[in-house]
């Protein structure tokens, strides 16, 4: 396994970050169980989750399942980097009761709590923001963020989600207050969808933290779904189907299939390989549903992408250009 630093923090951690999103909705608790244990003997070290995963009237269910993996014992949560998020309503269906979302300092004190119960561990190591609150100033969300670190239940803050001027927002407050902000920022990135080069990855670059880009395969379009199509008669869903309903993204991805064809690799592989090649990325997050896809994940850590690929990739799947040139002069 290979590791680097999170951002600017002296905090090592894997290359590739485990998601767990399909963890209680898709997978069963014993086969998440066996994905966190294959993860961690792979030397994995990083798993990302959300107090909202489970989803429905399930919220909360993918921390049940991680915290009874730790509660077995053996070391797991002494190796194991975690970083949950807050901001979802974790009321139930039909609650009218305010308070149970976004960034208020009672929100985030409360979502703590319960994800510490949830996880069955006495403090998070990478606490995120799961969206922008436009609602709640960051001088309370810190002071609320203080206060945890403070307790020792919370180690770094991290964002997700967040454009670049409240990365430039967020940083610059807790600056102010003599924190250290945010170490991280998670955001929709892949070769498909490369807008956050224009000011999220410049602005967390600029700030130091850590990119963690969610969705790496783009929801299974640059996993070879039209190669699935044709051999298996399995059938695009999801933001994948709906991505190739566009003739000129179907082209584009039938390019990138041709293209990984000719060098002999796999898509998904060289998707998330592509990710590790570049500039700010910390690691990509992979959600698999069973260990094979693991398998197949960590695989893209031994891939070394050539210069002429790499332009081959670009020229598919070009980028939005550098801001403010991109746009202006």
């Amino acid at each position: 396994m290979k590791y680097t630093q999170l951002g600017r923090t002296g905090l090592k951690v894997s290359r590739l970050v485990l998601g767990t999103m399909n963890f209680g909705p898709q997978t069963d608790e014993p086969t998440s169980h066996g994905i966190l244990d294959a993860a961690l003997d792979a030397g994995l070290n990083f798993v990302d989750t959300a107090n909202v995963y489970g989803w429905g009237e399930n919220k909360g269910r993918t921390e049940e399942i991680i915290g009874t993996w730790f509660a077995q014992g053996g070391g797991r949560r002494d190796k194991t980097v975690l970083a949950t998020k807050v901001y979802g309503n974790m009321a139930g269906d039909g609650d009218p009761w305010p308070n149970h979302d976004r960034l208020s300092a009672l929100n985030i004190r409360r979502a703590v709590e319960a994800s510490l119960k949830r996880l069955q561990t006495d403090y998070i190591d990478l606490y995120q923001f799961h969206h922008i609150d436009r609602r709640t100033p960051f001088e309370e969300i810190w002071q609320a963020v203080e206060v945890l670190i403070q307790q020792g239940k919370v180690l770094y803050a991290g964002s997700s989600n967040f454009p670049g001027y409240k990365i430039a927002q967020a940083n610059e407050t807790a600056a102010r207050r003599g924190g250290v902000g945010l170490v991280s920022e998670q955001c929709l990135y892949n070769l498909a969808e490369r807008r956050a080069e224009m000011e999220v990855i410049p602005a967390a670059q600029e700030y130091g933290l850590g990119v963690i880009p969610w969705s790496p395969l783009h929801g299974g379009l640059l996993g070879g779904v039209i190669k699935k199509e044709v051999e298996g008669g399995r059938r695009a869903s999801g933001r994948s189907a709906d991505a190739l309903a566009n003739t000129s993204v179907r082209a584009q991805v039938q390019a990138y299939e041709d293209l990984l064809d000719k060098h002999g690799l796999e898509p998904g592989e060289t998707a998330l390989a592509w990710l590790l090649t570049r500039p700010g990325v910390t690691g990509p997050i992979v959600g698999p549903r069973t260990a094979e896809q693991l398998e197949s994940a960590l695989r893209a850590l031994e891939l070394e992408l050539g210069d002429e690929l790499l332009t081959a990739l670009d020229e598919i799947f070009p980028g939005p250009g550098a801001s403010p040139e991109a746009f202006a002069w």
